[in-house]
């Protein structure tokens, strides 16, 4: 009977060290992001928009507010700063000139990257070390990770919106 007690147990005490990694990763991760940012005299939520637009390339401001949660309102404040530093342009639409899709600057943006390079090699030294199934459960977790927390702001933007002691609704989170 014991056995059967502690696994609940141990998968309790195992899941609980499990969010104070992602969670002492997550907040090491702001702490360099903020280094970098500070460096590069852009704020950090800028910086991580940034990166957004270099892992999707030229986007709609209307796209980099879907894949980061925040609002389009807030994405053109985003803009205007980033652009104002030199690391994002505005391309009208060719075919549609009222579309506008903003671009990274890759020469000013590698100026930044260069921050990041000791880190993505060390990184990658470790991955070299998990088998592919490994990889395969870190890149589902990451992906849902991800998801949970376009859910979460999502959540966050409705309790700010509501009243004080009003329940906010749910609705859930669609992946980009």
């Amino acid at each position: 009977m014991k056995s059967t007690l502690s696994r609940p147990k141990a998968r309790a005490a195992l899941m609980q060290e499990l969010e104070h990694a992602v969670r002492r990763s997550s907040a090491l991760g702001v702490i360099f992001g903020q280094t970098v940012a500070s460096r590069a005299g852009i704020s950090s939520s800028d910086l991580e928009c940034l990166d957004f637009l270099n892992l999707e390339g030229r986007v709609t401001a209307g796209r980099l507010a879907e894949v980061t949660g925040l609002t389009t309102g807030a994405i053109t404040g985003v803009v205007d700063r980033l652009e104002k530093a030199g690391l994002v342009r505005r391309e009208r639409d060719e075919s549609d000139r009222r579309k506008v899709f903003i671009a990274p600057v890759p020469e000013n943006i590698a100026r930044i990257g260069k921050f990041y390079e000791h880190m993505q090699r060390a990184v990658l030294k470790d991955w070299e070390s998990y088998s592919d199934a490994e990889l395969k459960l870190l890149l589902r977790f990451m992906t849902q990770s991800y998801t949970t927390m376009l859910g979460a702001i999502e959540q966050l933007k409705a309790m700010m919106e509501t009243p004080e002691g009003k329940a906010p609704s749910r609705k859930p989170a669609k992946a980009p």
